[in-house]
């Protein structure tokens, strides 16, 4: 089962990461504030990310997914590790600058990625 969770939660992260980096300096270069541009950009990809691995990464046939036991645990988690991460790419942007803070965010969130899949398979997609 891991071998197959593994690449499949890879690859779901990689378009998660491409949508929520993209759209994240994309709002910022307009002018969005930080903070509300890295929340924005997370939730987006949440969605994304949300029904892809409930459906497919995490999914299988004795243990079918659940939406409602698990969309609560996943909006538990999912604001605990934005806040971590908005925390943390405030603290690049203020005491560096928004093009490191844009350099930044791929690398944070795949930190965090790495906690989520723990969190995933063992709680939110049970």
């Amino acid at each position: 089962m891991l071998r197959r969770q593994v690449p499949l939660y890879i690859v779901v992260g990689l378009a998660q990461l491409g949508l929520d980096a993209g759209l994240f300096i994309a709002l910022t270069a307009f002018g969005a504030p930080v903070v509300a541009a890295n929340v924005a950009s997370r939730a987006s990809a949440a969605l994304l990310g949300f029904a892809l691995n409930g459906r497919y990464t995490f999914q299988s046939p004795e243990r079918p997914w659940r939406v409602g036991r698990s969309l609560p645990r996943f909006a538990t988690i999912w604001c605990a590790l934005t806040a971590i991460g908005t925390m943390a790419i405030s603290a690049v942007d203020a005491h560096g600058s928004l093009a490191l803070a844009w350099a930044a965010k791929p690398m944070i969130d795949a930190v965090l990625a790495a906690a989520g899949f723990v969190v995933s398979r063992r709680w939110i997609y049970r």
